[in-house]
């Protein structure tokens, strides 16, 4: 019988019942841009000579943007906002530049500064931060699909992403060019190919969702082709070019074969895992000390590899008859008489491959017992050769290419994988540009392709890298970009409020060097930025798009969780390395997979900042989740900003937000001392940048009081009341502690040694206690959990005191869940 296939719309239609008379479509595209007609604003070069307006209030104006947006206002008879307090200048500015919340300290120095050039001096501490390249970081990797997994059902990790994550961070701090940062995450292989630096940047392509256990192929590499044509359109070149996959796109005048020709630069686009990150004499002896290992531990190792050949001889033969027979065509091929695309296919194949030994060992341990006695004695000789080893420094994820000839792209039938019609030559969309046709070099071992892709990218002739990038960085800090659609700068998009503004901004972006931080510095410094945010009856422009009040916005997940951690004086501040795995809910079974989340054995990594927990693509990190993270499927754009009933639960009944809480009440206490006033400015101070007026005062005393009462009420039924951390702490025992450190190591226990200390002292007490027919349950408050962060915390264990320590958790748990900590204003 004849192989056939019915169309998807025309199967739609059969399975509606209705009867498909003609192949006409059921839109009507616009076709092809034709060469010398008007394109629209978007796709134009960009304007460098762009007339800064005169607004009428010139004393409002402090950067040139600020005469844009002004005009606009002017012109619709809006007057901007008066300018913000500094208390909330400090926090949103530090938020939004560092992602975590200011020290109380640093709001005071910043308020008390008299001088005229308080602001800058503010600015430019935040920008020469390392924190600041860690929250710049999040949202381009919130573009680049990044996740620490494969994604798909098995969800593999990829144990060697994070060196990707940490090159975002360094660009970022480092200020590094955009057009350099966009050349190496697009052809730093091809351009670079002797900078580890390069390789590790390509993991921007790398980033895509894949699965490991694919028995198509063919299939694979182009659903792989589609991925990085989508992704490169929409994040350098804010387009919908995937929307000409299967047809010519339904309101841009790109055709479908525009789409494969755009294509046809990742054509011969593959990637290793396996690159190792040590060069010149680092590398060198690394070889040297493995080839050691080698020549000593050859004999034992031929004799494992002996015992598990025969099971992975026959796992490999399994494996091969799992694919479908155009891959395993490609496969089975002698080297000598692959082509271009066999190659790519084959180099696929060995990534299938990984994990294999493991396999083998566990059907050898199940169907060989006497055999896996001798592979474990085997085993264990081998290990005795560990102190001969070199530490494994762990692999590059890079893009590669395979050979200096690319194979074959072509436009696929209703973009149907195995329909290929016309073959396309690499070129670009004639709506985007007139020279369609770049010019390529290909190298030795590479295409060329995409290096003349990352140069057009950033060239003078192309105006939308810089200006999407622009756009962006306007939304991040305004909650809407000047194009609202981030990745949509076409027809179907939204149209510019301030369109000259963007051309100004991104030519003047190019010119200085395509510094980010520029960019940043006169966001940041702008009477636009500086304004309050109180609500305003603005008829004229009821949403705000015209910014005449800074626009309040909800706390980002990893801003939220970070600020708590900030706040209750847990954050570690390490940086970089592979991703961490905090404590997650025992409730929370990982996709029936909890086993993959091994929670980190040093307690220093629970609390590091979020963009090192560990992402796991199919279940992600519960609290970032319920805050609207960015899921990595597909390159996020924008965060979500919902209100839904699992946020406000996460907040008052986790146990993790609770126990920030009382880490925070004891921080409080510790800081401001015994006195009550104090303590509550003090938790006022650390979570909104001010202190409470004497009407919200009064309201926290009576809070307080009638916490009291409800706790001493409960006494008798609670085992255990929720106790600021380090509450019922001896000074003196934890003096003695910080004194034994002293003595012993010539420092400072940190907070872990300090519990882990007093933890055990807890446990001798209760062992004495049950030795002496004590009760060993009698705890009064101030056992492990209680002292989590032993300092110099009241040690008076009267049961109203306790009662009142109790109640002040519950205040300081109740401010944390208040919209003036979840929002910046």
């Amino acid at each position: 019988m004849p192989k056939f296939r019915i169309a998807p719309l025309a199967l739609a239609a059969l399975l509606a019942g209705v009867t498909t008379l003609s192949p006409a479509e059921d839109y009507a595209p616009p076709g092809g841009f034709v060469k010398g007609s008007e394109r629209p604003w978007s796709y134009t070069p960009l304007n460098t000579q762009v007339a800064t307006p005169t607004p009428k209030a010139k004393a409002w104006v402090r950067q040139p943007l600020d005469a844009f947006v002004l005009a606009k206002l002017e012109a619709q008879g809006i007057t901007p906002s008066p300018e913000a307090d500094r208390h909330a200048y400090i926090r949103r500015a530090t938020l939004d530049s560092w992602g975590i919340l200011p020290t109380p300290e640093e709001v005071n120095a910043f308020v008390n500064d008299k001088s005229p050039k308080a602001h800058e001096k503010l600015v430019e501490r935040l920008l020469a931060s390392p924190r600041y390249g860690e929250r710049q970081a999040r949202r381009w990797l919130d573009l680049s699909r990044y996740a620490d997994s494969d994604g798909y059902n098995t969800d593999g990790t990829r144990p060697n992403i994070w060196r990707y994550r940490d090159y975002v961070v360094n660009a970022f701090n480092a200020d590094k060019p955009f057009d350099r940062f966009v050349k190496e995450q697009i052809a730093g292989d091809e351009l670079w190919p002797e900078r580890t630096e390069a390789l590790i940047a390509t993991g921007f392509l790398r980033n895509l969702p894949d699965e490991i256990n694919a028995r198509d192929l063919n299939l694979k590499k182009q659903e792989v082709a589609n991925d990085l044509t989508d992704t490169v359109s929409a994040v350098f070149l804010g387009t919908t070019l995937g929307c000409a996959q299967c047809h010519d796109h339904k309101t841009e005048k790109i055709t479908q074969k525009e789409y494969y020709e755009f294509q046809a630069f990742f054509a011969n686009t593959s990637w290793k895992d396996d690159v190792s990150p040590l060069t010149g004499k680092a590398k060198a002896d690394y070889d040297a000390q493995l080839a050691k290992w080698q020549d000593a531990t050859k004999d034992i190792r031929e004799q494992r590899d002996a015992l598990l050949k025969p099971i992975i001889d026959k796992l490999e033969t399994d494996r091969l008859s799992g694919f479908v027979p155009a891959t395993r065509d490609s496969i089975t091929k002698p080297a000598s008489e692959r082509n271009a695309y066999d190659r790519w296919i084959y180099h696929r194949n060995l990534w299938t491959l990984s994990g294999r030994t493991r396999n083998a060992e566990n059907q050898l341990k199940t169907k060989d017992k006497e055999a896996y006695a001798k592979y474990e004695v085997l085993t264990a000789q081998l290990k005795k050769f560990d102190n001969l080893k070199p530490r494994d420094p762990g692999n590059v994820s890079t893009i590669a290419e395979l050979g200096s000839d690319a194979p074959p792209t072509k436009v696929l039938f209703k973009g149907i994988y195995d329909r290929p019609l016309q073959e396309v030559q690499p070129g670009l969309p004639a709506l985007l540009t007139d020279n369609t046709t770049l010019k390529i070099e290909p190298t030795a071992t590479s295409s060329g392709r995409r290096t003349a892709l990352a140069n057009w990218l950033v060239s003078p002739d192309n105006g939308l890298t810089a200006r999407v990038f622009v756009n962006r960085q306007w939304a991040q800090f305004f909650g809407r970009g000047i194009v609202e659609t981030s990745a949509d700068f076409g027809k179907t998009g939204t149209k510019p409020t301030h369109p000259e503004l963007l051309d100004k901004l991104a030519a003047d972006f190019v010119k200085q060097g395509w510094s980010v931080k520029t960019l940043h510095r006169e966001i940041l410094l702008s009477s636009t930025y500086r304004q309050a945010s109180q609500a305003r009856d603005v008829k004229q422009d009821p949403d705000n798009k015209l910014l005449w009040a800074f626009p309040r916005q909800r706390l980002e997940a990893e801003q939220l969780r970070d600020s708590l951690l900030a706040a209750s004086g847990l954050l570690e501040e390490k940086r970089g390395g592979p991703s961490v795995y905090p404590p997650i809910p025992a409730n929370f079974d990982i996709g029936g997979q909890r086993n993959r989340w091994q929670t980190s054995e040093d307690p220093r990594d629970h609390n590091r900042r979020s963009l090192y927990v560990f992402v796991l693509r199919n279940s992600p990190y519960p609290l970032l989740e319920t805050f609207d993270w960015a899921n990595p499927q597909s390159p996020h754009f924008k965060r979500d900003v919902t209100t839904t009933a699992p946020q406000a639960l996460a907040l008052v009944n986790s146990d993790l937000v609770l126990g920030w809480s009382q880490a925070l009440a004891g921080r409080v206490i510790q800081e401001a001392g015994g006195n009550e006033a104090a303590q509550i400015d003090r938790v006022y101070e650390i979570l909104f940048s001010r202190k409470p007026s004497a009407k919200e005062k009064d309201k926290l005393v009576a809070f307080l009081n009638a916490q009291e009462a409800l706790q001493t009420a409960q006494a008798g039924e609670v085992k255990k009341p929720h106790l600021p951390d380090g509450w019922g702490v001896d000074p003196k025992i934890a003096k003695q502690i910080d004194g034994f450190y002293k003595a012993a190591y010539q420092r400072q226990p940190d907070r872990y040694e300090r519990t882990a200390f007093l933890s055990y002292l807890d446990q001798q007490a209760a062992k004495r206690k049950k030795a002496d027919g004590g009760d060993e349950s009698a705890d009064d408050g101030g056992g492990t959990t209680a002292v989590a962060a032993a300092t110099t915390a009241s040690p008076v264990k009267g049961a109203a005191s306790k009662a009142r320590a109790a109640a002040f958790v519950d205040l300081v748990h109740t401010l944390v869940n208040t919209n003036e900590f979840t929002y910046r204003f």
